[in-house]
């Protein structure tokens, strides 16, 4: 949420609207600072290039009408490998580094902690196992981030002692943790919370088929992840988080990794959360970014790519990667996207661009819509005369 001073920013807007084609998780709920001025653009929000950190100045916040809320989603973080190095980042920086601006600025953040959380247990039997400390969640929120989703691949990858490590780290969090719990009602459970006035609820699921979706699901009395495989079960948790808030907004762990365009399980599960009472339906898995849009009144995203990436990938674009930031009324209506395009470094940290390389990283966005059946987001396509908006 917008909250306490976060680095030095310049004013690089970014726009990606310029188609061319209670309560369940740990973590308080919180009430950002009072709205912005009423008639105010929905459409322009801050993409920071300079150093973020918890002093300095803050990141100038999307501007809204009353009663609208800003959402900003980015994709898989992991604190492993050489971004594992993060979690001792000087206190000016920030574990994700100068973006952290950006989802600082908005007045939710929610991404992917793609790890367990522990020091114990045994190896999963799979090729790839992550875990972190529970001193991730506290760099995550000191980075702006607010919900944080588990309902992963990776979630249980060192079996009963690391599960009951995370569920314990998710008890103690400074932040909300969703899509995984002590059984199948809480890992579905949204976290719900008032926004200046505007009542959120957020959930997550995991739809990819792997040994921890089989092994590691919740159940009556079973502690695992949310599983989107059972379309029953997520399509119940997204009808009850409706009654519960006008805003729905679903994290899901989803898609074919290397792959640009979305699978038929995607537009599957897209089309039914939508039809529940979703406000978005977004998430990642595939290593790199899939397109974006309006399933008719649903924002629906179907791959952040890497975020804060632990090593190097040989999927195509698996660099290119940014936070979306949702401007949504009280009522659940989604008035406009902005989307901060940035590249991953060779530290695995994600950096926003500016001037050439953002406008062709708006571009190659806007492209990947062309495979998805989904309508250009509301909003204006460019804003002339303002630097590094596109008009």
């Amino acid at each position: 949420m917008r909250r306490a001073p976060v680095g030095t920013a310049v004013t690089a807007l970014l726009l990606a609207a310029a188609a061319t084609g209670c309560t369940g998780s740990a973590g308080p709920a919180r009430d950002a600072a009072g709205p912005g001025p009423a008639g105010a653009s929905t459409t322009a929000a801050a993409s920071p290039s300079g150093a973020a950190g918890r002093a300095g100045t803050a990141a100038p916040p999307v501007r809204v009408p009353d009663g609208s809320i800003t959402v900003a989603f980015a994709g898989d973080v992991h604190f492993e490998g050489r971004s594992a190095a993060r979690l001792a980042a000087p206190a000016a920086e920030t574990a994700l580094g100068p973006i952290a601006a950006t989802l600082s600025a908005a007045d939710l953040a929610v991404l992917n902690l793609e790890s367990a959380i522990t020091a114990r247990g045994k190896p999963e039997p799979k090729l790839y196992t992550f875990r972190t400390g529970p001193e991730a969640l506290t760099a995550l929120k000191d980075a702006g981030v607010d919900v944080v989703s588990q309902a992963n691949n990776h979630a249980v990858d060192y079996g009963p002692d690391g599960l009951a490590d995370t569920l314990a780290a998710k008890a103690a969090a400074p932040l909300a943790v969703i899509g995984i719990g002590k059984d199948a009602k809480e890992a579905y459970a949204p976290y719900v919370t008032t926004v200046r006035g505007v009542k959120v609820a957020v959930l997550a699921a995991s739809q990819i088929e792997d040994l921890t979706n089989q092994k590691w699901r919740a159940g009556d009395r079973k502690p695992g992840i949310a599983s989107a495989l059972d379309e029953a079960a997520l399509v119940r948790a997204v009808t009850a988080a409706k009654a519960q808030a006008p805003v729905v907004l679903v994290y899901l762990h989803w898609g074919d990794e290397g792959k640009a365009c979305p699978t038929a399980a995607q537009t599957r599960i897209a089309k039914k959360a939508a039809a529940a009472g979703a406000t978005a339906v977004v998430g990642t898995h595939a290593h790199t970014m899939l397109g974006s849009g309006m399933l008719g009144n649903t924002y629906v995203a179907y791959g952040y790519g890497n975020f804060l990436w632990y090593g190097t990938s040989d999927y195509t674009a698996s660099d290119e990667t940014g936070v979306a930031t949702l401007t949504i009324t009280g009522e659940g209506k989604v008035t406009g996207e902005t989307f901060t395009p940035a590249h991953i470094d060779g530290r695995g940290v994600p950096v926003p661009q500016t001037g050439d390389a953002a406008k062709a990283a708006l571009q190659r966005r806007d492209g990947l819509r062309n495979c998805t059946g989904l309508a250009a987001v509301p909003g204006v396509p460019g804003v002339p005369g303002v630097p590094g908006v596109p008009g």
